[in-house]
């Protein structure tokens, strides 16, 4: 299975409530922390969802 890198790079404040509990559920917190992820459908939908408050590459 392939992996994606996703970091956070702009701030969730003036967010929704739905895309803060998107990036709380992908486990980014602060700006510049990153998490590796397994690259499937659930993962794919949650970073598409915050994809201007995330920059992803793949390892």
């Amino acid at each position: 299975m392939a992996k994606i890198k996703v970091t956070k790079v702009k701030s969730e404040i003036n967010r929704t409530q739905n895309q803060k509990r998107t990036l709380e559920a992908l486990g980014l917190s602060k700006i510049g922390q990153s998490k590796v992820h397994d690259d499937t459908p659930n993962i794919l939908g949650m970073v598409n969802k915050v994809k201007h408050l995330v920059s992803v590459e793949t390892v």
